[in-house]
C-alpha cells in the first residue's frame, strides 16, 4: 500500500501532477484511487470527467473521489452539533443562526483526513494518490492529527472530570442541558483514536511520501524551502521535488529572459534540495486537461517507459533519533534549510516545544527523557541536537550505571527510527 501527497503553493500545478501521476501508476496495472484534500476541488476540471463522492472509474485501474466533507459532517457530528445547537437555543439564538454558529472551523480539513485513512485501510487499492490543498492549508492538515490528539490527552480529561462533577449541580439548578453528556466525550475520544492512527499511517515514510511542486520563481521556491523544513518538523518524508512550467529557450528576448531566470533558479532548487530528486516540466502550449493530456504530462515527468516506477516504496529513516553520548542522551532532528534564527526550542513539562518559523510542534517526550533535564542545544548544518542529562532527583544512581544495568537498557531501547519521541509513551 502506498499513499502519494502532492502539494505545493497554489497554482503551480498540484492537480496536474497529481492526476498524471495517478494515471501513470494505474497504467502500470495499479489499482489507484486519485482523491483530494482542497475544499475548493479542481480533480473533475483537470480528468474533464464528471465525480461525486463516490469513486468513480475515469480510466481502467483509475478511480476518483471529490470528498464529501459535509455530508461525512452530518454523519460524523450529528450528536455534537445537536447538543451545541440545544445549547445556544437554551441562550436565546435562533435555530439557523445556532446551526451556522455549530459548523466547527477546519471541520473540513478533519474529515478529509479520516477519509483519506478510511480509504486506505479498506484495502481495496494499491495506491492512494492525493491531491492537497495548497502549503499553508496542506501544513495545517498534516499538523492537525498530533495537535489535536496532544488536546485530548493533556487538557480534554480535567474537562470530562469537571463535567461530571458539575453535572448534578446543574441539574438542580434546572441547567442540566449546558453539561455535554457522555456521549459527547465518546465522540472526541473516537476522533482522537482515528487521528492518531492517520498520524501513523501518514508518518511511515515506507507507505507515505509527500511530492513538492514548484514553479521556478523566488517566491515559489522561497515558500517551497520553507515547507520543506516545516515537513522534516512535523515527520513527513519529502520524496521528490517537481519543477512545472519551465521554459524552453528562445529566440525571442521575452523567451530568453524567462529561460535564463528559471535556469538561476533551478540551479539553486537542486542546491536547496540536494539528496532529493529535481523533475522538470515543460511549459505546454495548451491546458493539460483529460487524460490524453495528462499521460502526456506524466511521460515527461517519470519517461516514456510504462515499466518506470513513478511511486516506488520508501526506505524506513532515522526523522528523529535518540541516541547516548558519554552519560547523556542526545535527541536529533534534521530541519533541513532551516536558519539558526528561526529556531525557538522551550521545556515545558513532560513536553519539548519546538518552533520554526511560523510551525509549532509539542513533541511529548518518552519516559526515559522525561527524568532528564535539558543540558543543552545547538543547531549546526541543518540539524538540531538537544542534549538530556538523568535527574538525579528522578534517576536514582543505582538506575544509571554508564555500562549496563536498568540505564544501559533504558537506552538501547530508546533508539528511534522513523517515528517522532511523542509516537509512544512508555
Amino acid at each position: 500500500m502506498r499513499i502519494v501527497l502532492f502539494t505545493g503553493k497554489g497554482g503551480v500545478g498540484k492537480t496536474t501532477t497529481a492526476s498524471a501521476t495517478a494515471l501513470r501508476l494505474a497504467d502500470r496495472g495499479l489499482k489507484t484511487l486519485l482523491l483530494s484534500t482542497d475544499v475548493a476541488h479542481s480533480l473533475s476540471d483537470a480528468l474533464a470527467v464528471e465525480l461525486t463522492g463516490e469513486p468513480t472509474e475515469v480510466a481502467p485501474s483509475l478511480w476518483a473521489v471529490q470528498i464529501d466533507t459535509q455530508g461525512r459532517f452530518e454523519a460524523a457530528w450529528r450528536d455534537v452539533q445537536r447538543f451545541l445547537v440545544d445549547m445556544l437555543a437554551h441562550s436565546g439564538v435562533d435555530p439557523v443562526t445556532a446551526d451556522e454558529l455549530t459548523v466547527l472551523p477546519g471541520v473540513d480539513e478533519v474529515l478529509a483526513l479520516l477519509a483519506v485513512r478510511e480509504m486506505a485501510v479498506a484495502g481495496d487499492w494499491d495506491v492512494l494518490v492525493v491531491d492537497c490543498a495548497p502549503t499553508a492549508e496542506t501544513l495545517r492538515l498534516l499538523a492537525l492529527p498530533e495537535a489535536l490528539s496532544w488536546y485530548l490527552q493533556k487538557v480534554f480529561p480535567a474537562h470530562r472530570r469537571l463535567a461530571r462533577g458539575m453535572r448534578p449541580i446543574a441539574a438542580m439548578l434546572g441547567r442540566g442541558e449546558v453539561i455535554p453528556p457522555d456521549n459527547i466525550f465518546e465522540a472526541l475520544l473516537r476522533l482522537n483514536d482515528e487521528l492518531g492512527a492517520v498520524r501513523q499511517l501518514l508518518g511511515d515514510p515506507t507507505v507515505t511520501s509527500v511530492r513538492l511542486v514548484l514553479t521556478p520563481e523566488s517566491v515559489v521556491v522561497a515558500e517551497a524551502r520553507r515547507t520543506f523544513t516545516a515537513l522534516s518538523l512535523y515527520g513527513y518524508a519529502l520524496d521528490l521535488v517537481i519543477a512545472n512550467r519551465v521554459f524552453p529557450a528562445g529566440d525571442d528576448e521575452w523567451r530568453q529572459g524567462w529561460a535564463k531566470a528559471q535556469q538561476a533558479q533551478l540551479v539553486g532548487i537542486r542546491e536547496s534540495f540536494a539528496g532529493l530528486p529535481v523533475r522538470e516540466l515543460p511549459y505546454r502550449a495548451g491546458e493539460p486537461v483529460g487524460t490524453g493530456a495528462l499521460r502526456e504530462v506524466a511521460d515527461a515527468l517519470y519517461g516514456e517507459l510504462p515499466g518506470d516506477d513513478p511511486a516506488p516504496a520508501g526506505a524506513p529513516r532515522d526523522l528523529l533519533t535518540i541516541d547516548t553520548v558519554d552519560d547523556e542522551f542526545l535527541l536529533r532532528m534534521p530541519l533541513p534549510l532551516a536558519s539558526k534564527s528561526a529556531v525557538d526550542l522551550a521545556r515545558a513539562g513532560d513536553d519539548l516545544v519546538l518552533t520554526v518559523g511560523g510551525n509549532r510542534r509539542v513533541l511529548t517526550l518518552p519516559s526515559v527523557l522525561r527524568r532528564c533535564v535539558v543540558v543543552g542545544a545547538d543547531f549546526d548544518d541543518g540539524e538540531l541536537r538537544v542534549r538530556f542529562a538523568p535527574d538525579p532527583a528522578l534517576w536514582p544512581d543505582a538506575a544509571w550505571t554508564g555500562s549496563g544495568g536498568a540505564g544501559e537498557k533504558d537506552r538501547r531501547t530508546h533508539r528511534r527510527s522513523g517515528r517522532s519521541a511523542g509516537d509512544t509513551n512508555d
